[in-house]
C-alpha cells in the first residue's frame, strides 16, 4: 500500500496546490525582473530573437524555478 500513497486526495491537492503557488510565485519573480531590465525582455527575445539574451533568461527561469521548489518542498 506504499506505492500509491500519492493516490490520497489530500496529498494530490496538496501537490496541485502547491504546483500552482510555484507558478504564480514564478510568473511575478519574471514579471519584476522585467520591470526592472531597461528594456522589454519578451520583445528582445521573440521579436529581435535575442539568443544571447534567451540563454540568460532561461538560466534566471532555472535559477527562480529551483528556489522556489526549495522553499515549497
Amino acid at each position: 500500500m506504499m506505492g500509491i500513497e500519492w493516490l490520497k486526495p489530500a496529498a494530490f491537492l496538496g501537490s496541485i496546490l502547491y504546483a500552482l503557488i510555484g507558478v504564480v510565485i514564478f510568473w511575478l519573480c519574471f514579471i519584476i525582473v522585467d520591470k526592472i531590465t531597461p528594456y522589454d525582455l519578451w520583445g528582445e527575445i521573440v521579436e529581435k530573437q535575442n539568443i544571447a539574451l534567451g540563454v540568460v533568461v532561461a538560466a534566471m527561469c532555472l535559477g527562480i524555478s529551483i528556489i522556489v521548489a526549495a522553499a515549497i518542498h
